[in-house]
């Protein structure tokens, strides 16, 4: 099950947990109240068959696919990808991610730009909304093995912080503001 919690200030390894001293949880239903992050579990083995993916690949209009491995064998570029990855960002279109195996971390800012750390983990399904500023870090495992998921030909184009005048950003708070509801929910 993925586990959340809000993130210290340190800019040690970004590759480490980072948790804050006592750490401090978040609960999935508070995680979307505050961000509009969506988690799924499914079966990553057998994901091609999974019932709620094909559901919300059906639902959300998810019409292409493809996968990524990050690792130091395996990503070309590797540490400046890293780095780039790590940099906060924000996407017009969602950012919807099966893990088929390794670990990470996603980070996103709350309702009060406070850093939210998501370790995600074989079987976890995220999808980051449109709008809302975030980051990727492998783990000290550095290695993931992820399927991405998109409505019609892959967009994969961070808008670095700031970009507070795009739509998507603008339309992102209003939805936070409603604390999300009926925010693109399954």
């Amino acid at each position: 099950m993925v586990q959340v919690w809000y993130m210290d200030t340190e800019e040690t390894d970004q590759r480490l947990e980072h948790h804050r001293n006592p750490p401090a949880y978040l609960e999935l239903e508070d995680l979307y109240q505050k961000t509009g992050v969506e988690y799924f579990k499914i079966n990553a083995d057998e994901y091609q068959s999974d019932n709620t993916l094909t559901e919300l690949r059906a639902k959300r209009g998810y019409t292409y696919d493809d996968e990524i491995t990050c690792s130091e064998k395996c990503l070309p570029d590797y540490a400046n990808k890293l780095k780039a990855f790590f940099t906060e960002h924000l996407h017009t279109d969602e950012e919807i991610r099966l893990i088929l195996d390794g670990s990470g971390y996603f980070d996103v800012r709350d309702n009060e730009d406070n850093w939210l750390r998501i370790k995600v983990v074989k079987g976890d399904l995220i999808i980051i909304p449109a709008g809302i500023y975030h980051r990727f870090t492998l783990d000290t495992n550095n290695f993931i093995r992820t399927r991405r998921y998109f409505v019609g030909e892959p967009v994969w184009a961070p808008h670095n912080r700031p970009a507070d005048d795009m739509d998507c950003r603008k339309s992102y708070i209003k939805h936070q503001s409603e604390n999300f509801v009926q925010f693109n929910k399954v």
